[in-house]
């Protein structure tokens, strides 16, 4: 009687999916062309002088700022003829605040364009920046898809880690601190108008945000491979990152200084964010949404630790698509059947997770705060999110109890 029931209560969130895909399909989303390779951030400035712009709007961060990162792309814009204001106030899980300050040094310097610098934190702010330049209305009145009516200023993306794809997709994640939640804006106009890939900028990046970076690339890809809105173009995407992925992850996370790895995952995040932004995400990112906003957890490492979780709780309905992910990424043999390389592709994550230093639970997660986030999280995912299996307040609560750290008397 009980599963009647709970299949009662999901038929309208599949038929609200059924009509989101076919809309979906529909759009015309942009792919931001991309200037790749060692060095190209000083050549990207040419590309942005097309646009027309004399002076930009550099969002970025004050640990890129002052390791110097900046100084050759500032410099390369500065031989082009496009004066940069420096915004670098953006905080890891960005906020109103952030925008706001951000905006504000738009007007007062007379900005033509935004460019974005940095990781995922910076690329959504600077969108919402640009955003607010020509739709004048507040933040939360942008939640949700296609509430922008007008087309942003000149708006490019650097991106300097290969995990959060933002520099392909039509999101923008924001934090409303008075709450304690985080929520994405998704309209087509968020999508830069150019991007480039030079690995000479991520090859700083420490071992630790390579492997939870890497990990959010991941979950781009195998959420979007297993849910219901896999188009072809989303299958190619998915499998391409997938792949590049679970077999250049760890290599990359002990060689850090090898280009030609960096690239690759450059791309890999890149195909990511494309396979996603069609797609749409799941459970793994409605949880580290809540696990961000309600304790500050970095997005990355949230998405790392969570994925495994969700994949064993959906692995029977998506048996056959995780199948697909393992062989193609060169999992098993052609003789094991679903099961095997559907399990198989499980404990792979798993496996990177521990050979990369990612932990098992999240170490902010109390379980007194369960309950609420429980319904905060199946508010965000329930019908929005295309999954294989839909979850229910029971199961969403046993999760989170297996995600709070074991070592704490209340888990």
């Amino acid at each position: 009687m009980q599963r009647v029931v709970k299949i009662f209560k999901t038929v309208p969130y599949r038929s609200s999916q059924m009509v989101m895909k076919q809309v979906v399909q529909m759009l015309p989303l942009p792919i931001p062309p991309v200037l790749q390779g060692p060095g190209m951030v000083r050549r990207f400035p040419e590309i942005i002088t097309i646009s027309g712009v004399t002076k930009v709007l550099v969002v970025t961060d004050k640990p890129l700022y002052s390791m110097g990162l900046l100084d050759s792309f500032l410099c390369a814009l500065e031989t082009n003829g496009i004066d940069a204001i420096v915004f670098d106030k953006v905080q890891p899980n960005p906020t109103f605040e952030n925008v706001e300050d951000g905006l504000a040094l738009y007007y007062s310097s007379n900005c033509q364009g935004v460019v974005a610098f940095g990781g995922g934190s910076p690329i959504d702010c600077a969108k919402i920046i640009a955003a607010k330049v020509t739709n004048r209305k507040s933040i939360p009145k942008m939640r949700g898809l296609f509430k922008l009516t007008h087309r942003l200023p000149p708006f490019f993306a650097v991106p300097t880690t290969s995990g959060t794809g933002s520099e392909a997709t039509i999101c923008a994640v924001i934090t409303d601190v008075k709450n304690h939640e985080k929520f994405a804006i998704n309209d087509p106009k968020l999508v830069p108008l150019a991007t480039v890939f030079d690995p000479e900028l991520t090859v700083g990046l420490p071992p630790s945000l390579t492997a939870t970076t890497g990990m959010d690339a991941l979950t781009h890809a195998v959420e979007a491979y297993i849910g219901k809105y896999d188009t072809a173009f989303v299958k190619e995407k998915a499998l391409n990152a997938t792949d590049i992925i679970i077999n250049n992850l760890e290599d990359t996370y002990h060689n850090g200084r090898n280009l030609d790895l960096r690239l690759k995952m450059a791309q890999a995040s890149f195909d990511g964010g494309l396979a996603f932004t069609r797609a749409y995400v799941g459970y793994v990112h409605a949880i580290a949404h809540a696990m961000g906003g309600y304790y500050g957890v970095p997005h990355g490492l949230a998405n790392a630790i969570i994925l495994p979780y969700i994949l064993e709780f959906s692995k029977k309905a998506a048996e056959k698509k995780l199948a697909e992910l393992a062989f193609y990424a060169g999992l098993g043999e052609a003789m094991n059947d679903d099961k095997t390389l559907a399990t198989l592709f499980i404990e792979k994550i798993k496996s990177m997770n521990a050979n990369m230093g990612i932990p098992t639970t999240i170490y902010a997660l109390k379980q007194h705060d369960i309950p609420e986030l429980a319904k905060r999280i199946l508010r965000e995912g329930n019908p929005t999110y295309p999954v294989p299996r839909i979850m229910d307040y029971r199961e969403c609560c046993e999760i989170l109890i297996m995600l709070c750290p074991k070592t704490t008397p209340e888990a």
